[in-house]
């Protein structure tokens, strides 16, 4: 059926309001590109069933009417929702609609079209609409779309009956879009944004068999599955067809919310002063409500597509570029296009006077350890370095601190830049710190992530060891983070902190990964970060600003589990990674089945600047299965690696004397396997191993993260005597609450009571030991009240007793004496009161004060 009778008010724009600028240097183009239809979207079009628009204005006093003309069906009843002109939001605890039942009688083919904006937090399995029934708690006949992943399927009973149409990933959260389904005859199409995204060709189900037309579960934002999770989001203009809507008529649909999203991502275009550009840029590929941008370039020989800048020669004239973007969302695009003016490179003498005066070296005025001297300016110029003092910083960069109790020592680094036959020179002040004073550990320090099932869970908590005991712990700041990302995806996993080899600055990494609000580990290894996430402390209590720096090349498709170890043959750290690797840097056909998981490598001095990543361990375990999570200790010179193999999802354990080697020696694999885990079962899968040695005895302790999708609970603990027998024995450990994959620091007495001091419980306020006895008693006829106070201190105390017959102050009472008045009420009678007893001394220096109130009960003396 193709003709149309839709002569209503033409379906609303969604809007989105946008207070962002823009910083364009040229014209805006606004073309949409939607198919040319009639229109549709009304209440009058052909073969509409039901139309809820679920805004205010459709909304009241618990109902939401149907505005499809000659409808059959009344307005739907809404729960706990609250109605805005923009649509009904739902809390994700028990708001939904109930549309009215029955509603699919006799619908052979369908459309089911509404937009859906899912909330970031939204916690899965969900329904965004789910039309059936329920027999007892599961869904027993029912048509439903969910966006993890975003599908449609028809069932005529439970979960084993559905038949499905899926785009095969997840619906962008925390942006309005538009979901449309439609069946005809055995096809099924699914749309996002108006645009065709799957279509399945053998489904034999239709509406009308469910409940053979009898349905009474018909819900918006509720599934038919009572176990599942409600709907936390906004959802508006519900539609249902008994027909098949056209693909132009399915971009239609979508048009007001497609293109409400591209004009707010193309407005939010900012590319920053493009007036004087010396470097790469920065391209936006996606827009904040979910638009994909892709860019041209008038000139890609200067500014490429993908933003890499190639300066004109020295002499020449400056070159200015249009770069293009067009920003689609559905079947809408918008293009925008920027004016980039590419500096011509310096002449040389200028190039490397520039080069000479812009060296940027960390912490510069803070020496602790090596430094990264570079060899190349920013213009292309060779930097050279001289030092005022090679025996405390080499030309190089190697350090030699001052001993513990000397000055700090200032050194002149002076650098020689040349570029074409042109030098120039600048000098540097280096202030080098004098070593820390050996300390022994006396504790240890454990900092890990809480997992994917929380809103905070991907983050870094603390928790350090009760005393120096490795197998029972304390959490620190209330068990609440301590470290939260800003950047990249915006969440933290696997923690990992090392101590520089001069003991006294410390560098935590942690993966930038985001799972909880609807990211999958199968899309996080295809179009994963190839960041890690960075901070620095010199006391493990005050932390840097978070830093990303990518170590992974583009075509790496996740950079995961960092750790480091000091290099100490060549003054450096090595820090490696999980990554999965593919054949190009075009992400949007990756499947991880197709590759799998490498440890690679680079090399750093001040985690600032590293070396280009090299392949560690390559060992293919299966389809998508390889190598992850490398733990290092040393030992007597021997490095010992435990690394999870994907094979069996369990750790194996080498030992190599060359940290960088590529071929280390298998010393057992399956760690643990069989040992009793506290959860009553064994352990047989198992990741995220951290190992470190204890403060008192030669011994090693290994901790591994044994998930709930590898059986577990959590961290597991285990011991061993001898790393080169393999052999490692389950103990039981007081762990914090919700711990995984983290890393054992130990720390000395002094950096232990530091993070106590700053994270752990505040102590309580000092109280004065103090009984209290009030006894109402009669004497001749007459009522009192009588107050005894006793103090446990071993000084004088100041006791105050206080009733409502008055008040007498005992100054200095005396270690084990009391304070006793019986106060008289005047009265043959007293009602029911309190006491209130006030003690006062001084303890170790300082002036406490406590409070002690007794209840009494009524008294009658006749």
């Amino acid at each position: 059926m193709t003709g149309l009778r839709t002569r209503a008010p033409r379906r609303r724009t969604a809007g989105i309001a946008v207070g962002l600028v823009g910083a364009l240097t040229a014209t805006m183009l606004a073309a949409a590109t939607a198919p040319a239809v009639a229109d549709v979207g009304g209440p009058a079009d052909e073969g509409l069933v039901a139309w809820y628009p679920l805004d205010a204005a459709s909304t009241t006093d618990g109902t939401t009417a149907n505005l499809a003309e000659g409808s059959t069906f009344g307005p739907a009843t809404v729960h706990g929702a609250t109605a805005t002109p923009d649509g009904l939001a739902l809390d994700g605890t028990d708001d939904y609609v109930d549309l009215p039942d029955h509603l699919l009688a006799g619908i052979t083919d369908a459309t089911v079209s509404l937009d859906v904006l899912v909330d970031p937090s939204q916690g899965t399995p969900y329904f965004i609409y789910g039309l059936g029934n329920t027999s007892g708690t599961a869904g027993n006949g029912y048509l439903f779309t969910t966006g993890n992943a975003y599908r449609t399927s028809i069932a005529t009973g439970n979960w084993s009956t559905e038949q499905t149409v899926t785009k095969g990933s997840n619906l962008t959260r925390g942006v309005w879009k538009t979901l449309t389904w439609t069946l005809s005859g055995t096809t099924a199409t699914l749309y996002e944004d108006g645009v065709q995204v799957r279509q399945a060709t053998n489904v034999t189900t239709d509406p009308g068999q469910i409940g053979a037309g009898q349905t009474t579960a018909n819900y918006v934002g509720r599934s038919v599955y009572s176990g599942d999770r409600y709907l936390k989001g906004q959802v508006r203009d519900f539609r249902l067809y008994d027909r098949a809507v056209t693909a132009a008529e399915a971009a239609q649909l979508a048009a007001g919310t497609a293109t409400a999203a591209a004009d707010a991502d193309v407005a939010a275009l900012d590319l920053g002063d493009t007036s004087a550009v010396t470097a790469d840029l920065t391209l936006p590929t996606a827009g904040a409500q979910g638009s994909a941008i892709t860019w041209t370039s008038s000139d890609a020989a200067v500014v490429s597509a993908a933003g890499k800048v190639t300066r004109p020669a020295a002499g020449a004239d400056d070159a200015t570029v249009t770069l293009t973007a067009t920003v689609t969302r559905g079947a809408v695009t918008r293009t925008a296009a920027f004016d980039v003016t590419v500096l011509a490179q310096l002449e040389p003498a200028e190039a490397a006077q520039w080069d000479a005066e812009h060296v940027s070296i960390p912490h510069l005025d803070d020496v602790r350890g090596n430094l990264t001297l570079p060899a190349t300016g920013e213009n292309g110029s060779t930097l050279a370095w001289a030092s005022s003092d090679a025996a405390t910083v080499s030309a190089t960069g190697e350090v030699t601190r001052p001993a513990h109790g000397e000055e700090p020592v200032v050194v002149q680094l002076t650098v020689t830049a040349t570029k074409d036959g042109a030098t120039a020179t600048h000098t540097y002040d280096a202030t080098v710190l004098p070593s820390p004073a050996d300390a022994d550990y006396e504790g240890y320090f454990f900092p890990y992530f809480e997992g994917e099932s929380t809103p905070d869970g991907e983050s870094v908590y603390f928790s350090v060891s009760d005393g120096n005991d490795p197998l029972d712990w304390v959490e620190l700041n209330d068990g609440e983070p301590v470290l939260t990302s800003t950047l990249g995806e915006k969440g933290l996993r696997d923690p990992f902190i090392i101590r520089s080899p001069e003991g006294d600055r410390f560098f935590m990494l942690a993966t930038d990964l985001r799972i909880y609000g609807g990211n999958d580990f199968g899309n996080a290894q295809e179009r994963g970060s190839r960041a890690l996430m960075i901070w620095e402390s010199t006391d493990l209590v005050n932390w840097s600003e978070q830093r990303m720096v990518t170590v992974s090349s583009e075509y790496a498709g996740n950079t995961w589990a960092p750790e480091a170890f000091w290099d100490a043959e060549r003054g450096e750290y090595i820090v490696y990674w999980a990554s999965a690797l593919y054949p190009t840097t075009d992400t949007s056909g990756r499947d991880i089945a197709t590759s799998y998981q490498r440890m690679m490598y680079a090399t750093t001095r001040d985690f600032v600047t590293f070396s280009e990543p090299q392949v560690w361990i390559d060992e293919k375990r299966g389809n998508g299965l390889g190598m992850i999570d490398s733990s290092i200790v040393e030992h007597e010179g021997t490095y010992y690696r435990f690394t999870k193999d994907e094979a069996y999802m369990i750790p194996r354990l080498e030992k190599s004397t060359d940290l960088r080697s590529t071929d280390w020696e298998l010393v057992a694999e399956r760690i643990g396997y069989g040992e009793p885990n506290p959860w009553g079962g064994t352990f047989t899968n198992g990741e995220g191993p951290t190992a470190f040695r204890s403060n008192l005895e030669e011994k090693w302790y290994l901790f591994v993260d044994q998930p709930s999708y590898h059986g577990g609970e959590g961290y597991m603990a285990f011991e061993s005597t001898d790393l080169d027998s393999g052999e490692w024995t389950a103990v039981d450990a007081q762990l914090p609450s919700s711990p995984r994959h983290g890393t054992v620091l130990p720390v000395t007495a002094a950096e232990h009571a530091a993070l106590l001091a700053a994270y752990g419980d505040e102590e309580p306020a000092p109280e004065l030991a103090v009984d209290v006895e009030v006894s109402p008693r009669c004497l001749a006829g007459k009522a009192y009240v009588a107050v005894r106070a006793t103090h446990g201190e071993d000084v004088p105390v100041d006791v105050t007793l206080t009733t409502p017959y008055g008040t007498r102050t005992f100054a200095d009472v005396a270690p084990g004496r009391s304070a006793y008045q019986a106060f008289p009420v005047r009265a043959t009678s007293a009602p029911a009161g309190t006491a209130t007893v006030t003690a006062a001394a001084t303890l170790d220096g300082t002036e406490v004060t406590t409070s002690r109130e007794s209840a009494f009960e009524a008294l009658a003396c006749g």
